[in-house]
């Protein structure tokens, strides 16, 4: 089922999972975040941080269990290097404490954030760096930043992945003929959330 033997090989080598977003499009919505704002940016670093600080430590807490990726030993010290830099983003350090980068990633915006959401990742890259220095990590990679696509449809979304809606009403072409009408739900919320009444 894969492409290539090399990509099945780096599977089994590397063990990468795809974790990623779902409906970050309508989260923003229905809390009344314009999209291309340093609000949702941040609010999206947080959540970002949150997502893959988790997969790490869970990924750790697998290889305790089940040992590490194949390729773990030859990769260790570049593997911990990427998790500390990570830890560093979330606590916003300065480029110089960043190791081995030559591009240094954007400062994240702690006081555009939830406080309970930037304590939660900042304490959970804290463990998973700890974990991982004890146990090394069960996959190498673990999120992607990838469109949800036909499952958001199965999970209620209304959007995919990352991206804003593209449209209030949709039109999906189904494999078997025939297309399913999508209305975008979160419209009504998040104009109330601006404050428009039910006639406006």
């Amino acid at each position: 089922q894969f492409p290539t033997k090399a990509v099945a090989r780096n599977s089994f080598d590397y063990r990468t999972l795809g974790l990623g977003f779902a409906n970050l499009g309508t989260l923003l919505m229905v809390m009344g975040i314009p999209y291309d704002s340093e609000q949702a940016r941040a609010l999206a670093a947080g959540l970002s941080a949150l997502l893959t600080g988790q997969a790490y430590l869970t990924s750790s807490l697998l290889a305790r269990q089940l040992g590490p990726f194949p390729r773990y030993q030859e990769n260790r010290e570049a593997m911990l290097r990427v998790i500390r830099n990570h830890r560093r983003a979330i606590y916003a350090a300065p480029e110089e404490e960043y190791e081995g980068l030559s591009v240094f990633p954007r400062r994240f915006q702690a006081e555009l954030c939830p406080p309970e959401l930037v304590k939660a990742a900042q304490e959970v890259w804290d463990q998973a760096l700890e974990a991982g220095e004890q146990h090394g990590y069960r996959n190498a990679q673990v999120t992607a930043v990838a469109p949800t696509g036909t499952i958001g449809l199965v999970m209620d979304c209304d959007t995919t992945g990352v991206e804003p809606d593209f449209a209030v009403v949709k039109f999906k072409k189904l494999a078997g003929g025939g297309f399913v009408k999508i209305i975008n739900a979160s419209i009504p919320p998040a104009l109330a959330r601006l404050g428009y009444s039910s006639s406006q």
